[in-house]
């Protein structure tokens, strides 16, 4: 085992582990996988992340066999496809966080009641169709909803967000659930106030260069 994959199991692993910790998993639901050596590391099947060892991921390669001592998530297609689809995916997670799975069961998409929203690519957030968990009509229903964003909600299911890399994606899914929590005690008190379509483009063009440096002006 090389020495990068060796670091990238470890840190997938931590990931994994990160998703427990921070509420956005509970047991052995949801999955995380990360880009490497043509296809992907993936987290096992049924499997809690405090009983993994780095050694336990699972290796997808490009011809899609799985390699290593345990079944890759049941959810591994999704990721598959998402890779394929989004250049730009780096990272992937998938979880079972109270309140986006409280708005997917609801099948709603989350409108633009806070700025923020932009973060993942849009004016909103999509929520997919519904499909069986490990089957390709899922994979499809997600790369569909994603489609122009880095996060999705699965209905009757869940949430999926993507990053450049674990750490990014791993951000995104706390900032998506911090959302979603934002968004579902806002609906307590009626409906939101929505922010127009030219509001949110120049929040969206505004993103363009957030956080890289830029020179001040005289």
């Amino acid at each position: 085992m090389s020495v990068s994959e060796a670091s990238l199991r470890a840190e997938l692993l931590a990931t994994s582990r990160a998703m427990g910790s921070t509420g956005l998993n509970v047991g052995t639901s949801g999955n995380a996988s990360v880009r490497w050596h043509g296809g992907f590391l993936v987290t096992p099947s049924g499997l809690a992340a405090d009983a993994c060892t780095s050694g336990d991921m699972a290796w997808i390669d490009a011809s899609d066999r799985a390699h290593g001592p345990l079944a890759p998530s049941s959810e591994w297609m999704l990721h598959r496809d998402i890779y394929a689809a989004r250049p730009d995916a780096g990272a992937i997670l998938h979880a079972h966080s109270p309140f986006a799975t409280a708005l997917a069961c609801q099948r709603i998409d989350i409108p633009p009641f806070h700025y923020m929203i932009a973060r993942f690519g849009g004016h909103d957030i999509r929520c997919s169709r519904y499909a069986t968990f490990g089957t390709q009509a899922l994979s499809d229903a997600a790369v569909a909803a994603l489609a122009g964003r880095s996060a999705c909600l699965l209905a009757n299911h869940g949430m999926l967000v993507f990053g450049r890399d674990l750490a990014h994606a791993l951000a995104q899914a706390v900032e998506f659930e911090t959302l979603c929590a934002q968004y579902w005690h806002t609906r307590q008190l009626g409906d939101p106030v929505l922010l127009s379509t030219a509001e949110m483009d120049q929040v969206i063009d505004r993103f363009r260069d957030y956080g890289r440096p830029r020179e001040l002006a005289d």
